[in-house]
């Protein structure tokens, strides 16, 4: 198949993309000029450099490389997670309207399938339970998170309520693995080794994770899978009280302490407390059903006690 991947060097679209090309499928790649370009051509793949804010060579990209599907990896992260909510103005912007002209084309130039790249882990479910496919991003997010999931919210009812195309959704958890924040040498564990994380509150929020390369698989199977939405995280849904100490032991980092919320309202944010406290974890029970998916064991969750 011919397959246009935006985003295609970040943690999840260079690793998709070389999973792609030893399949056989052609693929085109969209990424900023640079180092990306050649990234790309080393593992066989062709190269826009089409900056997704501008609609028209967006649309001409797209024609160019007439894919039969075309896939949504766009992000915008820091290269310090610690700047994450104060990046996240750019990544929701990246998603309105890059994303918006991504789709846009699709549309108009008679693209089979489109697949997005949604979150997992800021989906709407009653404390104590995993969210399925049926719930809704959570819109009350404080600041820049909810302005972030009620534009990723909307672009999701674009896809999958499209007469023109079959879309797909793929909820994907927090990434770790090579290549991401979540791994023995990444930011978060550096982090962690300086004494700069702590438990916020009681740490109940619940977080799901990925590894990076059951991603890439999901992603695979879903260029021929039934149309719809997937949520795609591993089978370890943890709370932070957990999965933070078990991480820290993994990447042998002093285990974080506690800090009250009124203190990490003081020092952080209201989006800070919200990660640690309210996240709920997602259910992959329909990815496994309907992907083929097979997720690893959490890297970490034997550390936890």
């Amino acid at each position: 198949m011919k397959i246009f991947v935006a985003g295609a060097t970040g943690a999840v679209g260079l690793p998709l993309v070389r999973a792609l090309r030893t399949l056989g499928h052609e693929v085109t790649g969209m990424t900023r000029r640079g180092p990306g370009v050649d990234r790309l051509r080393e593992v066989g793949a062709s190269a826009s450099t089409a900056d997704a804010f501008d609609r028209q060579a967006v649309h001409d990209a797209i024609a160019g490389a007439a894919p039969d599907v075309v896939i949504d990896q766009l992000t915008w992260l820091p290269a310090d997670p610690a700047d994450i909510i104060k990046s996240m103005p750019n990544d929701t912007r990246l998603h309105q309207e890059g994303g918006g002209n991504l789709f846009a084309a699709a549309e108009e130039l008679g693209v089979g399938r489109y697949i997005l790249q949604s979150r997992g882990f800021f989906l709407d479910a009653p404390s104590g339970r995993l969210a399925d496919e049926t719930a809704r991003l959570r819109y009350d997010a404080p600041g820049p998170v909810g302005e972030s999931t009620r534009v990723i919210g909307a672009y999701e009812d674009r896809v999958l309520g499209s007469t023109a195309l079959q879309g797909i959704v793929l909820r994907y958890g927090f990434f770790y693995g090579p290549g991401t924040w979540y791994r023995p040498g990444g930011a978060i564990a550096e982090q962690f080794r300086k004494g700069e994380a702590a438990i916020i509150g009681d740490g109940a929020a619940v977080w799901s994770f990925v590894h990076i390369d059951d991603a890439v698989a999901a992603t695979v199977a879903a260029i021929t899978a039934e149309p719809g939405t997937y949520n795609v995280v591993d089978d370890d849904p943890l709370p932070v009280s957990e999965w933070m100490p078990a991480f820290a032991r993994w990447v042998d980092a002093p285990v974080p302490p506690r800090m009250s919320e009124a203190d990490a309202l003081a020092a952080a944010s209201e989006e800070a407390v919200f990660y640690h406290t309210r996240l709920t974890g997602a259910s992959n029970a329909r990815a496994k059903a309907k992907l083929g998916f097979k997720p690893r064991r959490l890297l970490w969750a034997d550390s936890v006690r």
